[in-house]
């Protein structure tokens, strides 16, 4: 697979998550502080890291994440700008890194 964002459902197939996929839970909103909030917890991020997009990007590039997983499917209220910086980051990084990949599960 090349490239850095899939979007499947729970039943597709097509676009097998893998099993090592690191899931980034969110529970019923999404937005800047419940991402960074679940990717902080999901990637054990260091202590530095400051809850912000910039930190956010220094401790996913440094991280191992290969693949990760976002269960969409509970989530009640998205902020779409978040989300799509979120979505930018992870594009970012795999552009300039070759990872991680993201599973949006919806």
């Amino acid at each position: 697979m090349t490239q850095a964002i899939y979007y499947s459902n729970k039943d597709d197939e097509a676009t097998a998550i893998p099993e090592q996929a690191i899931a980034i839970v969110i529970d019923h909103e999404l937005n800047k502080a419940t991402l960074l909030t679940a990717l902080d917890k999901a990637l054990s991020f260091p202590d530095y890291f400051a809850h912000n997009w910039d930190s956010a990007w220094d401790c996913l590039t440094d991280s191992d994440a290969e693949h990760l997983r976002l269960d969409l499917t509970d989530v009640k209220q998205i902020n779409t700008e978040d989300f799509n910086v979120f979505k930018s980051m992870i594009e970012d990084a795999y552009r300039d890194f070759g990872q991680p990949q993201l599973w949006v599960v919806v």
